[in-house]
C-alpha cells in the first residue's frame, strides 16, 4: 500500500514560523499611523504586508499570492491601501479581510495573527 504516492499537492502556502514584534513607533510601522494604512516587513514565505483597518485594528498576511501560489509571485500593495494585486495573474485581495476581489483567485491570502500589547504590535502564527 502505497500512502506518498502521486503528485504532491503545491498548491497551498507553505507553513513557515512567523514571530514579528516591533514597538508601533517604530519608523518601519509609520504607515499604520493612519487607519487603512499599510507596510510590507520581511518574515513569512514572502513577506508579510500588515494593514491597520479603518476600524482600528491590525491584519497581517502573507504575500505569497494565493492563486497558485507555487509559483512564488509576491503580491504588491494598490494605491490607495485597500487591496493588494498579483502581478503574474492580475488577481486582487482586499486587506479587509483577505478574500480576492478579482479573479482568477477564489482562495484567501493567508493570516496571520496580529495584536497589540503596551504599545508593542505582534505577528504570529
Amino acid at each position: 500500500m502505497c500512502l506518498s504516492c502521486g503528485k504532491t499537492d503545491s498548491s497551498y502556502i507553505p507553513n513557515v514560523s512567523v514571530n514579528f514584534n516591533a514597538p508601533l513607533t517604530d519608523p518601519r510601522l509609520s504607515k499604520l499611523t493612519a487607519f487603512g494604512g499599510a507596510v510590507v516587513i520581511s518574515g513569512g514565505v514572502l513577506g508579510i504586508i500588515i494593514y491597520r483597518s479603518p476600524t482600528g485594528g491590525y491584519l497581517a498576511y502573507d504575500r505569497c499570492s494565493a492563486y497558485e501560489p507555487e509559483k512564488r509571485c509576491a503580491v504588491t500593495l494598490d494605491d490607495p491601501t485597500l487591496t493588494v494585486t498579483d502581478p503574474c495573474s492580475g488577481s486582487k485581495f482586499s486587506l479587509a479581510d483577505g478574500s480576492p476581489v478579482k479573479a482568477p483567485a477564489t482562495r484567501s491570502l493567508k493570516q496571520y495573527s496580529a495584536s497589540v500589547q503596551f504599545n508593542q504590535l505582534y505577528i504570529s502564527n
